[in-house]
């Protein structure tokens, strides 16, 4: 023992719901999270983000310390056919923000608005080889029921690597400028 005493200051975590001045940050963080190139991550977009807030306002929440974003969660009522499902479709963390509670305080936040607005369960969906997230959601509450294998089918036509779609939002500097205009930059 050297008598040295290391502390750990942990910043304190604010969980609180998405608002219009978080989405250019909540957007970065999504780009770095989901592999957009891949499926299912080809729909992450201004457009995702937009009709979750839209749809369920209540079920989209971030968190945040004094440095700024650390995650979200998007979640809304109804999954393809049925009105009764809710659905938590999108949860990224910033690096710096695993392994606190942040996602556990993201998902518990977000379950409890749909089921609030009525849902008689709530599912969500996990890449196979992201075993974090997949005991994450185990934690809270989740069980594994349906396993789909994706299966894809390129376009002969197409160079391998080059994509049919750009990877910028092209409504994003609209976003800055309506975030600016409400009331500052995105934090």
């Amino acid at each position: 023992m050297s008598g040295y005493v290391i502390i750990a200051c942990m910043s304190e975590v604010e969980t609180i719901p998405l608002r219009l001045t978080h989405l250019d940050a909540v957007l970065d963080l999504g780009y770095r999270a989901f592999d957009v190139k891949a499926m299912p991550y080809t729909s992450w977009s201004l457009s995702s983000v937009a009709a979750h807030w839209d749809a369920q306002p209540d079920a989209c929440w971030i968190a945040r310390d004094e440095e700024g974003l650390l995650g979200f969660v998007l979640g809304s009522l109804s999954y393809d056919e049925r009105e009764d499902w809710g659905y938590l479709e999108w949860i990224a963390l910033e690096e710096r923000a695993r392994g606190r509670g942040v996602a556990s305080s993201l998902v518990e936040h977000c379950c409890t608005a749909l089921f609030a607005a009525g849902a008689s369960r709530i599912i969500t969906d996990v890449e196979s080889g992201n075993a974090a997230s997949a005991a994450m959601m185990r934690r809270n509450g989740f069980t594994e029921k349906v396993t789909v294998t994706l299966f894809v089918r390129p376009n002969p036509r197409e160079h391998a690597g080059t994509a049919s779609h750009s990877l910028q939002d092209p409504a994003r500097s609209r976003l800055r400028r309506a975030a600016r205009a409400s009331g500052g930059p995105a934090s």
